[in-house]
């Protein structure tokens, strides 16, 4: 049987990579939502998406989390009307990115909240740990 603390931390770790891939999706959308494609009607830049599965982690018995799938959203673009753009086409229509920030916010404040929820998980453990460490030592 494995030590239930280290499996927290390893799940918790797990925890840590898969929002910090998260944030960094999120960051490139938000980073992106106004380009264009660079030619008149091109496709402008798409928004990605992250998707996550449990991972059952043999050595400690944990279940931890992992990026399945980096994928694309297929969503209609935006189509402005925007006669001045470069990327315009002969209509003066743009097709914008299908990104909204709104979303894209959300996302990465329930992120960041995740991940200072396993932060904290982590900093918790480590010190039961510490706890433990210095109790057998005054016992010696």
């Amino acid at each position: 049987m494995s030590d239930p603390l280290l499996a927290t931390l390893k799940v918790a770790g797990s925890g840590l990579e898969a929002q910090s891939t998260r944030l960094r999706i999120v960051s490139e959308n938000i980073a992106n939502a106004r380009t264009t494609g660079d030619t008149p009607g091109a496709d402008p830049y798409r928004r990605k998406t992250v998707t996550f599965g449990a991972e059952l982690d043999r050595v400690s018995g944990a279940e931890t989390v992992e990026v399945k799938k980096l994928g694309v959203d297929f969503a209609d673009f935006i189509e402005e009307y925007d006669p001045g753009n470069p990327a315009a086409d002969e209509r003066g229509i743009v097709k914008m990115p299908n990104v909204n920030i709104l979303v894209e916010m959300a996302d990465m404040r329930e992120s960041n909240r995740t991940y200072e929820a396993n932060l904290q998980t982590i900093k918790q453990t480590r010190d039961m740990i510490s706890q433990t460490i210095a109790l057998l030592k005054a016992s010696q």
